[in-house]
């Protein structure tokens, strides 16, 4: 149930953290992984590693606040394998950490355009192709930060919640066509991406005592649950925000 044999998965933001751990799980479980982010250098870097291993990956650069490299994203990956069986919206920037009143409208504008629009956009591009084939799995990883207030992450939290309502629609008009579309909402996860988080002493003290299971998540940890998402063993769900926070919303 949980084979990838031969699918096609474009994992944005696919070159380190939790997108890394994602693609990575899905070629050793079978798939055909496009590995996916702004810097080429780096895209190819971990494509050769993935091959290196004997696993199937191909390296293609996209922005995803920009509509035209998502659209060059769609083309390449149909031209290098002829269809995309999973889409993994991964990637996102929170270039704040601070209180709302003190994001600039251009900040605002930055987050919102690359974590929603280009979401948004994305998933309007593939979509259509899956239902086609009546099948297809999006999944999108939101954060704890759309389920719960933050004094410091703000807007960052204001674009995942606008996140888990998309999967929501989508999972309501792709879903007679087969096409499933869940989000991932990961608690406090050891990545670059929340450097300033883990490495904050106090904080960190704060989130682990508050954390049922005691401590931060690892990538790999969410990858698990995307392989779930994206396999035949979540063939009956759709529509969902999953959290994997180590239960940490609970109390």
């Amino acid at each position: 149930m949980f084979d990838l044999k031969d699918k096609v998965a474009i994992v944005t933001g696919s070159t380190r953290g939790i997108g890394k751990a994602i693609a990575r799980s899905y070629a050793l479980l079978g798939a055909r992984v496009v590995i996916s982010s702004r810097k080429a250098d780096a895209c190819n870097a971990v494509a050769k590693e993935f091959t290196d291993e004997g696993l199937d990956a191909v390296a293609i650069p996209c922005h995803v606040g920009r509509k035209d490299e998502l659209e060059a994203l769609v083309s390449k990956t149909l031209a290098q394998w002829g269809s995309i069986d999973v889409l993994v919206c991964n990637a996102a920037t929170n270039p704040v950490y601070g209180p709302m009143h003190t994001v600039s409208d251009e900040a605002f504008d930055t987050v919102i355009n690359t974590n929603v629009r280009g979401v948004f956009q994305l998933c309007n591009m593939v979509c259509p192709g899956m239902a086609e084939r009546g099948q297809g799995s999006v999944i999108v990883v939101s954060s704890i930060a759309a389920l719960r207030g933050d004094a410091v992450l703000g807007v960052y939290g204001i674009s995942k919640v606008a996140e888990t309502a998309l999967v929501r629609n989508l999972a309501v008009e792709w879903g007679p066509k087969g096409v499933r579309a869940n989000a991932i909402a990961p608690g406090l996860i050891k990545t670059d991406f929340a450097k300033a988080l883990w490495e904050d002493p106090e904080r960190l003290a704060r989130v682990e005592q508050t954390t049922p299971l005691r401590r931060i998540g690892q990538p790999e940890e969410i990858a698990g649950v995307s392989a779930f998402l994206a396999s035949d063993a979540a063939s009956f769900v759709t529509g969902q925000t999953i959290v994997a926070d180590g239960g940490m919303t609970i109390c």
